[in-house]
């Protein structure tokens, strides 16, 4: 098992001379001091506040690299063809119930200028729940499918995917009522995202790693009617210059 590296007090960014604390794993805080000693460790890449406990992921290897790598290359070329949305890769959430600051490994988000759930933040992080989150689960499959998931389902997130990687399989949650229900997928073993039209995925394809074939499903759903509907209903939204 890694080692987390806990890294001595720094000084405070305030400039008032006092030690802050540094984030440790397990932690207990709140937002305010999360942030604090967040700000505080500028060699941190990623912490996350989960209903008031903090993680820190152990260095990443390529076993989650080269998926969460695919992942978000399928994720961003639906955000080229899709107008009004945004792509994010491990941003910073500040959700809006408990005390949570996940950094996910991706979402995707209707902008609030075209009636997106979420808002941008005086500070330039997203604020509110993004519409879709997806996670690249190696070592931490328990985490994103219990605690991780009660989180984003309590904060609205509409949909949830989880690739667990050593599981070779891919979870996708839709939210209905107050609850996440598993998303079926079509006859052909093709998940059809609800929220996002045209964003389809070979689950198949992208356990075994076959890339282009995931691009090639994806590009069916881009030159799908439903696809077309949303982008231009998302047009008709959008900000008059």
């Amino acid at each position: 098992m890694a080692t987390i590296r806990i890294a001595p007090a720094t000084a405070s960014p305030a400039g008032n001379g006092q030690a802050v604390p540094p984030l440790a794993n397990g932690d207990n805080l709140t937002v305010d001091e999360f942030e604090r000693r967040y700000h505080a460790m500028r060699d941190v890449k990623k912490a996350e506040l989960i209903k008031g406990v903090v993680y820190m992921p152990s260095p990443v290897s390529r076993n989650h690299a080269g998926p969460h790598a695919e992942q978000m290359t399928w994720l961003g070329v639906y955000k080229a063809m899709t107008v009004g949305i945004e792509v994010g890769d491990n941003g910073t959430l500040k959700l809006p119930l408990g005390v949570n600051q996940p950094q996910p490994d991706g979402y995707l988000r209707i902008l609030p200028a075209y009636g997106g759930q979420s808002h941008d933040t005086f500070d330039g992080y997203v604020g509110g729940s993004p519409e879709f989150i997806a996670e690249t689960a190696l070592t931490s499959a328990s985490f994103d499918l219990h605690d991780k998931l009660d989180t984003y389902q309590q904060n609205g997130v509409r949909e949830y995917v989880v690739w667990r990687v050593w599981d070779s399989a891919i979870d996708w949650f839709v939210l209905r009522g107050a609850l996440f229900d598993p998303l079926p997928m079509d006859q052909h073993g093709i998940y059809r995202s609800e929220i996002f039209p045209g964003l389809w995925l070979d689950a198949a394809a992208m356990i075994r790693r076959d890339l282009a074939q995931v691009l090639q499903v994806l590009q069916q759903g881009l030159a799908s009617p439903e696809h077309a509907a949303f982008v231009a209903q998302t047009q008709s939204r959008a900000p008059k210059p």
